[in-house]
């Protein structure tokens, strides 16, 4: 018998081969054949091996030992290593598009007051583009909105419970300031005085940033992410800290399950789950969220928001919980389309912190002709609905056509983007070594086999070597959607059918997500994908959806 401890030891080596150190190393070079005590027998080589489907000569292995034994030491002082959560791996990623050049537009489209209204509780539903031009008109003061936004937060966190940390302290002191710069007409733009939530795993000074997990419910950073910093100089009001799933997988945190605001018996998805809850619930102007692998996508869709993914690389993560460094992105979850571009314009760009990042321009045309787009229908992601779906993705089409828009049939290329996956898996794994380590995983409420805390246990069991093979063919990937993009400026499909969500979390590209009706009293989403850093495109055709439906009008009670 193998005993479990040896067994992760050995499992960490074999993924890790290292030369041999210290007093090894100064043996060999004396002449010496001094071994450490030999603690991997080759019955365990062996078994190990076994798992990974490889198997060496008997001759091979008697080679491999005194390696393996040398390593296991190696390892062991790295673990010693105190290294911050925040701290990035040596390597980055970068989408295979270069990011275009030369002089870009970037003109929203101009917005009037609105009369409709008597009081700011009648506000709540209001698009961004709507309060926004409500507070530059100064018919209503951030003050005022912010109070608003304060009373349902807490009305209805018990119900859909989507808020870990309400900031009303911070809140009303920005707005007061936001009011007095704008009375003496230092109006910062449109996100000036408008109340918003974030995903609880941004670094917020001096408040919790728990990640939605039991070990981290008493963190506190001493400075802000990147994208709060961002918000904050926009003038924007920060009121509450919204749920996450615990480390960011699904719905479920430290608080319960959060719930979708069209029925609190279902989960809202996630793992930007408060985000997209607490946004279409009518309790924040805007939120921010985070997607690795379906993240702002999927609880958008759940609740009835629109979800903007941004390119890989557009928004600075710094200040953010790492899940998996070569996949995370940062992105905002509004109530309308052209929120999400003027969001997008205030937390773009590099900031000397996150390596990732890249400086390319932001366009934004909302009144660019849809004949402009070269746009492909993904025919096989709706031909893989439910029969109760069908109808309703039929509509979806037929409004997207009479909007304008020329649908052209295309087909993804025949890959299969789940042996990539492992990436996320070994990231993951890594990212939360030391709770995997010494036990604090076993905090958290999940622990069935589909969890992180199972997740973080067999991923140590990835090799190096395959790791990073998948890494290579994320780049014949890469490439092969280079290649077919050529064709595209957007593609249209349904998120149930086909691997597109999985394929563009591994290469990068941007994805937008708008209301498109109901099943069984459920939100539905349409899915608009793009180019890597040509976020405008797809918003553009999304704009037209929403603009010829009114999908995007109808709110829970």
């Amino acid at each position: 018998m193998i005993e479990r401890r040896e067994w992760f030891h050995l499992m960490a080596l074999l993924a890790a081969s290292m030369p041999a150190t210290g007093q090894a190393q100064q043996a060999s070079r004396k002449g010496k054949k001094e071994e450490p005590p030999a603690r991997i027998t080759k019955q365990m080589l062996q078994a190990a091996l076994s798992t990974m489907g490889l198997e060496f000569p008997d001759d091979q292995l008697q080679l491999m030992l005194p390696r393996v034994n040398r390593s296991l030491g190696s390892i062991e002082q790295l673990r010693k290593v105190e290294i911050p959560l925040d701290t990035e791996p040596a390597f980055r990623f970068t989408p295979a598009t270069r990011p275009p050049q030369g002089t870009v537009v970037f003109r929203p489209t101009r917005t009037t007051a609105r009369t409709d209204w008597s009081s700011p509780k009648d506000l709540a539903f209001y698009p961004l583009t709507d309060l926004a031009a409500l507070v530059r008109a100064r018919r209503v003061t951030s003050t005022e909105l912010t109070r608003m936004y304060l009373d349902r937060l807490q009305a209805l966190a018990p119900k859909l419970n989507f808020m870990v940390t309400l900031t009303a302290d911070l809140a009303l002191e920005q707005a007061a300031r936001a009011d007095a710069e704008i009375r003496r007409g230092k109006y910062k733009g449109p996100l000036h005085g408008i109340p918003w939530g974030a995903k609880d795993l941004f670094a917020t000074k001096g408040i919790p940033t728990t990640w939605g997990a039991e070990p981290f419910q008493k963190q506190i950073f001493d400075y802000d992410a990147t994208v709060v910093e961002r918000l904050t100089n926009a003038g924007a009001v920060l009121v509450a800290k919204l749920s996450m799933g615990a480390l960011a997988m699904g719905g479920l945190w430290f608080g319960g399950m959060t719930k979708t605001p069209w029925n609190v018996e279902q989960t809202s998805s996630g793992s930007s789950a408060g985000s997209a809850s607490a946004t279409a619930a009518g309790c924040v102007g805007f939120a921010i969220g985070t997607e690795t692998l379906g993240s702002i996508i999927s609880p958008s869709i759940r609740c009835g928001a629109v979800g903007l993914r941004p390119t890989y690389g557009r928004v600075s993560r710094f200040g953010g919980m790492a899940l998996s460094w070569t996949m995370d992105k940062v992105g905002p979850i509004c109530r309308g389309v052209e929120d999400c571009a003027l969001v997008l314009r205030a937390i773009h760009g590099s900031d000397g912190k996150d390596s990732s990042v890249t400086d390319a321009p932001l366009a934004w045309q909302p009144a660019r002709p849809l004949s402009s787009l070269r746009i492909g229908l993904v025919e096989k992601s709706f031909a893989e609905l439910q029969d109760n779906e069908k109808p309703l993705y039929q509509q979806a089409i037929e409004d997207l056509k009479k909007a304008g828009a020329k649908l052209t049939p295309t087909t993804l290329p025949d890959v299969d983007p789940s042996p990539l996956l492992l990436i996320l898996s070994a990231e993951g794994a890594a990212s939360f070594d030391d709770i995997t380590r010494d036990g604090r995983v076993g905090q958290l409420q999940d622990q069935g086999p589909g969890a992180w805390p199972n997740t973080f246990r067999t991923s140590r069991l990835i090799p190096a070597v395959e790791y990073i093979r998948a890494q290579r063919a994320r780049t014949l990937l890469m490439r092969r959607m280079e290649e077919f993009f050529s064709q595209w400026d957007v593609l249209v499909s349904s998120p149930y059918g086909g691997p597109l969500l999985s394929i563009t979390n591994l290469t990068g590209h941007p994805q937008v997500v708008v209301p498109c009706g109901f099943v069984e009293g459920l939100p539905r989403g349409l899915v608009f994908t793009g180019k890597c850093f040509q976020e405008g495109d797809p918003l553009r055709v999304a704009l037209a959806y929403e603009n010829a439906t009114d999908w995007h009008t109808r709110h829970p009670t």
